[in-house]
């Protein structure tokens, strides 16, 4: 997670928030202490001593500033495929792609869970969570059909798309229900169980 600096005055003498990641700490705090359909734009902007319009200019909703960077990271996934050699059998090259992409630093580990409850249990949520899902699983999908020389729309990458998002919707779920699990290795095992056939 990127540091999280403040410069200047706001109102009220809170430091301004000048980052995304200064944002995100801001608006975590007031979903934790109010709930996430209960706090607003106007809110966080004012919590950061900053004003509406500066606010857009991080992110464009409320709910975009939960799920931070997403567009960063999906060019990272696109990256781990790309890196896995061509003879590596798909299932494996999508397990050790998508275990690398989701090992997080033990420092940052606890801003994920915080952030993944929301996004996998907050209704308000859901709507964008299906347009977030879909591009991450049009990855999964092209790298399947790349692999396999055949067009995304076939019935095998797509079905490869939305078979890895749901082990890794999963393995989160898991992860969710138990602070002393492991991510890395709930998603091993779930896309172990995959290649394995179940």
């Amino acid at each position: 997670m990127a540091g999280l600096l403040g410069e200047g005055r706001g109102r009220g003498g809170r430091p301004r928030a000048t980052s995304r990641a200064e944002l995100e700490r801001i608006g975590f705090e007031l979903f934790d202490g109010r709930g996430f359909e209960a706090v607003t734009v106007d809110d966080i902007a004012a919590a950061a001593g900053i004003g509406r319009r500066t606010f857009f200019r991080y992110f464009s909703s409320k709910n975009d500033l939960v799920w931070g960077d997403f567009e960063v990271q999906l060019g990272w996934l696109r990256k781990l495929l790309a890196a896995v050699p061509a003879e590596t059998p798909v299932m494996t090259a999508l397990r050790t792609a998508i275990v690398e992409f989701n090992r997080f630093d033990p420092a940052t580990v606890s801003w994920h869970r915080r952030r993944m409850e929301l996004i996998l249990h907050v209704p308000a949520l859901q709507a964008d969570s299906t347009l977030r899902y879909q591009a991450w699983r049009d990855i999964v999908t092209e790298f399947a059909a790349s692999r396999a020389g055949l067009d995304p729309a076939e019935l095998g990458p797509s079905l490869t798309g939305h078979v890895a998002l749901a082990a890794s919707v999963a393995a989160y779920e898991r992860w969710l229900r138990d602070e002393n699990a492991d991510l890395a290795e709930l998603l091993d095992e779930a896309f172990g169980r995959l290649a394995a056939g179940l």
